[in-house]
C-alpha cells in the first residue's frame, strides 16, 4: 500500500477510538471519557442520555453487564485530501441485569461523522444524527392538512414517575422468541370474532425489527408503519376507506404510488385511531400504566407533552420486574426498555399512551 493510500485511511482509527470511548463511557457512566468528542452539541446529547440512563438504572435496580458496538460504514465522501464524511451504523448490543436475571437489548443508531486532517493527523470534527425518534430531526410522511391538526391528551401519562411492577398482577414471561412471519399487505373488510394473535404479531416484530419487509413501503420515519405491519400480522383487520384521513389501511402500490392511511403510517394518526371507540375492526383500550400491557400491545410517545405523538412501539418482551420491553423502527430497536429515556428525543415533558389491543376483532 502506498504512503498516500495509508494517509487516506488514517481517519478510520479515529472512528474506532470514538466508538470505543462512547461505548466505554456508557458502560462506566463516566462523562470524562466523552472528552474525546470535540463536537460540543453531540457531547451534550451523549451526556444527557447517559445521565437519564443512570437515573433509570438506579431507580429500578438495573445493571449493565456488557455493551458491544458493531460499526458498519455505509457511505463515505472525500472532499480534497483533508476532509472525509462517513455515514455509520452503530449496532449496540447491551446485556442488562435486574433481580439476578439478564436480558439483551439491541438498537441501531446512524450517524454522519466528519473527519478533518491537519498534516498527517486526523481528528473527529462533527457528529450529526441521521435517525432519531424526535420529529425535529426527520420528517414524517404526512399530507399538509393532517400535519396542521393539533389536539391535547390530558389523560396521557407523564414521564416523571417510574412505574414499578405490581406484584399483585400475574407475572408475564420474561422473553418471547417466535418464528418469523411474513405479513402480506392488502385491504380487507371488518371481520368479527377474529382473535388477535399476539405471538404472531411479536414474531413479525422480531423478524423485521432491523430489516424492512420489501412487501411494504419503507419510510425515513418508519416506526408507525412497522407497528401497523406487526398488528396486521397478528390478524388485526384493515379498515379500508380509500381516504387517508379515515380508517386503518395499506393498499400497496397503485399507478406508481403507495396508498396508505395516516393511521397506518403516522404516529399521531395511529394514536388517534386507537383512541376512538368502535364496535369492530382494530380496537384498543387506553390503560393507565405500562404494567397493564401484554405482548403485542402498543405505546405512543409525545416527546414535548404537546398532545402531538411522534413515535410508536410494540411490546415484544418483559424485563424481570414485568416492565415492557419494546421493538421499534426509525432507530431500529429490539427489547428496548419502554420509557425511552435512552433516546435523544426524550425530554422531561415526554408523555405516553398505553394501548391494550383488543383480544378479538
Amino acid at each position: 500500500m502506498t504512503a498516500s493510500r495509508v494517509e487516506q485511511q488514517d481517519w478510520k482509527p479515529v472512528l474506532v477510538e470514538y466508538v470505543n470511548a462512547v461505548n466505554e463511557a456508557g458502560m462506566r457512566r463516566d462523562e470524562t471519557l466523552l472528552r474525546i468528542v470535540p463536537d460540543s452539541a453531540h457531547r451534550r446529547r451523549l451526556s444527557g442520555r447517559m445521565n437519564e440512563e443512570l437515573r433509570r438504572e438506579t431507580a429500578l435496580g438495573i445493571r449493565s453487564l456488557r455493551s458491544e458496538v458493531r460499526t458498519r460504514i455505509e457511505r463515505q465522501s472525500r472532499y480534497g485530501d483533508g476532509d472525509v464524511t462517513c455515514d455509520v451504523a452503530l449496532h449496540i448490543v447491551r446485556t442488562c441485569e435486574q433481580r439476578g436475571i439478564a436480558w439483551q437489548e439491541e438498537r441501531v443508531e446512524r450517524e454522519r461523522i466528519r473527519f478533518i486532517r491537519s498534516g498527517t493527523t486526523w481528528r473527529l470534527d462533527t457528529v450529526e444524527l441521521l435517525a432519531c425518534e424526535g420529529r425535529e430531526l426527520v420528517a414524517e410522511p404526512v399530507i399538509e392538512e393532517f400535519e396542521g391538526e393539533q389536539f391535547e391528551r390530558r389523560d396521557a401519562m407523564p414521564s416523571l414517575p417510574y412505574i414499578p411492577y405490581r406484584p399483585d398482577r400475574p407475572r408475564k414471561s420474561q422473553v418471547f422468541a417466535g418464528s418469523g412471519v411474513d405479513g402480506v399487505p392488502g385491504a380487507s373488510g371488518h371481520r368479527r370474532s377474529v382473535a388477535y394473535r399476539r405471538e404472531e404479531a411479536v414474531a413479525y416484530a422480531e423478524k423485521w425489527w432491523n430489516e424492512p419487509n420489501p412487501a411494504y413501503e419503507y419510510f425515513a420515519v418508519n416506526c408507525t408503519n412497522y407497528v401497523s405491519q406487526c398488528l396486521f400480522a397478528g390478524q388485526a383487520p384493515m379498515n379500508y376507506t380509500g381516504r387517508r384521513e379515515t380508517g386503518w389501511w395499506y393498499r400497496g402500490r397503485t399507478n406508481g404510488r403507495e396508498w396508505w392511511s395516516f393511521s397506518w403510517a403516522v404516529a399521531n394518526g395511529l394514536e388517534r385511531y386507537l383512541s376512538q371507540s368502535r364496535s369492530s375492526g382494530l380496537r384498543a383500550e387506553a390503560v393507565s400504566s405500562p404494567d397493564r400491557l401484554q405482548l403485542g400491545d402498543v405505546i405512543c410517545y409525545d416527546w414535548e407533552g404537546s398532545g402531538r405523538y411522534g413515535h410508536t412501539t410494540i411490546v415484544t418482551a418483559f424485563a424481570p420486574d414485568g416492565a415492557p420491553l419494546v421493538n421499534a423502527n426509525t432507530v431500529s430497536s429490539r427489547h428496548r426498555y419502554w420509557d425511552y429515556r435512552d433516546s435523544y428525543a426524550w425530554t422531561g415533558r415526554t408523555r405516553y399512551r398505553f394501548f391494550r389491543i383488543a383480544d378479538t376483532f
